[in-house]
């Protein structure tokens, strides 16, 4: 057997609601996580109407990821493309969404690129974030453009109390290294912490050659490693004035060196940096108002060997004022102002380098006995489009003492990215926002040491921006429909921990050329499991991955295969404070591809020395 296949992962995942109810009861699953990405507000996930799945510092350590792409692969919903491995183009689709529908933000800053539409996944190290919430569905009544697919919020390290130093130095296959130091406390009212990664590979061979037609690969043959650095430092601290107001601000910044394969360019040095503050005023108990302001960084300087070939540096600037009010005992209703600019500077011409989007939103939150209800609306005012307006509802009844149902309707749009528009020779300057509608529902069960979920989901996306062959330009000529369900579970028996979902996806392309076909690189079907055990000072763990088959391009004419991987990982604690860690990926060598000719890594080994006292 090559590798663990997709339908041995899902069939786990889809067997374990029986397995894991008929074996004892352990503790009471901690779904006290503040989650504050669903609905801006601070809620627990025992409350949030959205699906939303939170990844904390010890699922990341525990899980012995080397990335984000790592960490994220198989999770519910979630569909991910990687052109030839570490620090290289990754795109993420959440829910068949295209990869630029899916909003990032780090400590509340939103990132991305407005030239690409794209957030820099690949170049934010794991070693400097605290935990990841994901939020599937529609938020743009809230966040404003981007998000129709959903919300994903990285926040950088947090410091609990007391004064906590921390280390890691590793190394592994294809010639890793990474290390990283770092600290972190409190004393008194205020808070502080800096961290420092570095990670550096020799990488593999990004792509297989040009291919044939030549636009078919990577329009190069360089049969060679192509590696990866990166360095990032992450600096926070912030202060309780007095019981009423309170100042925070971070910031974070990631260096990297890439080399890839390409006939017009193939070495980047990148830049990604997010700075932010926050301001906090709780005049009393009903009454909290907050101020968030911040920068993001996007810049490339590109090659081609040692020959300048072009860059794109974009500025983000974000500002937000919400103030919310507790009119009463399980009523909330917040209300806020949202700017954002985005700015391009660029050797590449653009008849446009500049927009602003001004937006104010509304949204109210109750309890009724065992009725929750969620309401939300937003206005947002774009410089080049105009006025737009979106809007969300949701419901849910707890039931039977464990149980909730849920339901819920948005809408969302995506402004056109400014390659879209203005990049010269290849855009459009005519072109209109993106939209989609969504419904959706869902069915929780939450008990003593074992927790599911299922959701289903139908979006219908209206002018999706994509070639037209008939202008030789983008245009807005698709629509789109994706739909499908989403499988959670958690649970632990007999000593084990175990976390698994499964996704069941179906995307229609319903309009245009490619009437009838798949979305591209969203794969039908998909599933992960984790399963973990602690026998004393040693700790075992396995990841298995399965991902059904897809197609690269719009045209349905380029299938990439299914596959399924499977991760082996294992601990060995000499102290509270200390510890052994070794991982094997990709234990049966699978060859495999999420982008057509571009190739990924093949059965990898790492080991960890981490030190990390309680904080």
């Amino acid at each position: 057997m090559r590798a663990l296949n997709l339908s041995f992962a899902i069939a786990c995942a889809l067997a374990l609601p029986a397995t894991a109810l008929a074996a004892p009861a352990g503790e009471a699953t901690d779904l006290d996580e503040v989650v504050v990405t669903a609905n801006r507000t601070a809620v627990s996930v025992n409350d949030a109407l959205s699906p939303v799945e939170v990844l904390t510092r010890t699922e990341i350590e525990r899980s012995q990821a080397r990335d984000l792409n790592d960490l994220l692969r198989g999770r519910a919903g979630i569909s991910l493309s990687n052109q030839g491995g570490a620090g290289k183009l990754t795109t993420l689709f959440l829910r068949g969404s295209e990869s630029d529908h899916v909003l990032f933000l780090v400590d509340g800053i939103r990132i991305g690129s407005p030239t690409s539409g794209l957030a820099s996944l690949q170049d934010l190290p794991l070693a400097l974030i605290d935990r990841i919430e994901i939020v599937r569905g529609p938020r743009s009544s809230l966040y404003g453009a981007d998000a129709i697919g959903g919300v994903i919020q990285v926040f950088t390290r947090r410091e609990q109390q007391g004064f906590a130093p921390r280390a890691h130095v590793g190394g592994g296959s294809n010639g890793a290294i990474e290390f990283g130091t770092g600290f972190g406390g409190r004393s008194g009212r205020g808070w502080f912490g800096a961290d420092y990664s570095f990670r550096k590979t020799q990488g593999i061979d990004a792509c297989r050659g040009a291919g044939f037609p030549v636009f078919a690969g990577c329009f190069t043959d360089e049969p060679d490693r192509d590696g990866y650095e990166s360095h990032a430092l992450s600096l926070r601290g912030g202060i309780d004035l007095n019981e009423q107001w309170s100042i925070e601000g971070q910031a974070l910044r990631a260096e990297g060196e890439n080399d890839y394969d390409g006939s017009f360019v193939n070495y980047s040095e990148t830049v990604q940096q997010v700075i932010g503050g926050k301001v906090r005023w709780r005049p009393s108990e009903t009454v909290n108002v907050q101020l968030v302001a911040g920068r993001n960084v996007d810049s490339s300087d590109n090659f081609l060997g040692s020959l300048p070939m072009g860059f794109f540096s974009t500025d983000r600037d974000s500002a937000s004022l919400q103030a919310d009010f507790t009119v009463a005992d399980g009523h909330v209703l917040t209300a806020g102002f949202d700017w954002l600019r985005d700015r391009v500077d660029s050797d590449t011409i653009y008849d446009e380098r500049e927009r602003d989007n001004k937006a104010g939103f509304v949204q109210y939150q109750g309890h009724f006995g065992a009725h929750s209800f969620e309401a939300s609306l937003r206005r947002d005012d774009n410089e080049q489009f105009g006025g737009h307006t979106t809007g969300g509802v949701a419901w849910g009844l707890d039931f039977a003492e464990r149980w909730r149902v849920t339901a819920g309707y948005g809408t969302a749009f995506k402004a056109p990215t400014f390659n879209e528009l203005y990049y010269p020779f290849f855009g459009n300057a005519r072109l209109k926002p993106e939209e989609s509608k969504t419904w959706e529902v869902g069915l929780a069960y939450r008990g003593d040491g074992f927790t599911a979920r299922i959701d289903g989901f139908d979006t219908r996306a209206d002018d999706l921006i994509t070639y037209d062959a008939a202008i030789n330009l983008p245009n807005n000529i698709e629509r789109a429909r994706m739909r499908g369900a989403e499988i959670g579970v958690d649970t632990e028996f007999a000593g084990w921990t175990l976390a698994a979902s499964a996704s069941f996806l179906d995307t229609e392309n319903r309009r245009g050329f490619n009437r009838g076909n798949e979305l591209p690189r969203r794969a039908k079907h998909s599933g992960r499991i984790d399963l973990d055990r602690a026998f004393g000072k040693f700790r075992v763990g396995a990841t298995a991955v399965g991902y059904g088959s897809r197609y690269d391009n719009a045209a349905n004419s380029v299938r990439l295969g299914g596959y399924g991987t499977l991760d082996l990982r294992a601990e060995y604690a000499f102290t509270p404070a200390l510890s052994l860690q070794a991982r094997v990926a990709n234990v049966f060598d699978r060859e495999y591809e999420t982008v057509s000719y571009y190739n990924q890594p093949g059965r990898e080994w790492f080991l960890t020395l981490r030190y990390a006292p309680a904080n």
